[in-house]
This record gives structure tokens, C-alpha cells and sequence, in this order.
């Protein structure tokens, strides 16, 4: 069997596959950036996070009780 019987067939399979994966490689990159813009713009109008509140609850709660320790051992 001759090798280069099919290497039309095998070389067009590899450029679909690398145009395949190219688009979605760019794909991925405009929708980062357009899901950035648009957290970007609700954070300017004064939407947060949820992971932020919980953040910022946690880090009120550890200072409480570091606030408290500090109280009992003084």
C-alpha cells in the first residue's frame, strides 16, 4: 500500500482540525473579554459579587473574633 494515496485526504483532515480548534481558541478569548465588559459595566453600577459578600463577612466575622480574643486576654 502506497502511502501518498491518501495524503490529500489526511492533510485536509489535520487544516479542519486546526481551523476547528483556531476558531475556537478565538471564540473563547472575544467571550472573555465580552463577559469582562459586562461585569466591568455592573460593577460600575453598583452590583457586587456574591462571592464578595461572603468574603467580606467571613473576613468581618474573623476579625470579630480576633477583636474578642484579644478583649478575654487583656
Amino acid at each position: 500500500m502506497e502511502t501518498t494515496a491518501h495524503i490529500d485526504f489526511i492533510a485536509a483532515a489535520y487544516a479542519a482540525a486546526v481551523i476547528v480548534v483556531g476558531a475556537l481558541i478565538v471564540w473563547v478569548m472575544l467571550d472573555y473579554r465580552a463577559q469582562t465588559r459586562k461585569l466591568a459595566e455592573l460593577e460600575l453600577q453598583g452590583m457586587t459579587r456574591r462571592s464578595d459578600a461572603v468574603s467580606d463577612r467571613s473576613t468581618s466575622r474573623a476579625a470579630e473574633t480576633a477583636k474578642e480574643r484579644a478583649e478575654e486576654q487583656a
